[in-house]
């Protein structure tokens, strides 16, 4: 039942037509879901947790693959591109804050989110700095 109301937040973001605004919904949801992980894990859910993390992965996996499919090139238009890359930034520090109330045993699954989160973080700076188009 947790795991229906977590993923229900994504349905509807999934089916806004406007890619850039998609991005920033998906990217609001990823900070609801590192909220909702944090709450999870303090009351001792940690299976709760989890799942908010995995939202918090698959919101910036949507937000990026919807800036993506755009078209556009970040460098030439980087307004939503930019938006992205700092609301991710933000995001990173959070999940490295949040990490630090995890316990060290409980970790390996916050460490691979902040990684692929990371990841996803410097191909956008990639993109907007680069001087050519990224297939």
């Amino acid at each position: 039942m947790v795991l229906l109301l977590l993923s229900f937040d994504l349905g509807p973001i999934k089916n806004e037509p406007n890619l850039e605004h998609r991005s920033e919904l998906a990217l609001n949801n990823a900070n609801t879901a590192l909220d909702a992980a944090r709450s999870a894990y303090d009351s001792g859910d940690t299976a709760k947790a989890e799942m908010a993390l995995d939202e918090v992965r698959e919101s910036v996996d949507l937000a990026y693959d919807s800036l993506s499919s755009t078209g556009k090139d970040p460098r030439r238009s980087p307004k939503y591109f930019k938006k992205a890359e700092m609301s991710i930034r933000l995001l990173l520090r959070r999940l490295e804050g949040v990490a630090q109330n995890f316990s060290v045993a409980d970790r390996s699954g916050i460490e691979q989110i902040r990684d692929h989160v990371s990841e996803i973080h410097d191909n956008l700076i990639e993109g907007i700095m680069s001087k050519k188009k990224k297939n």
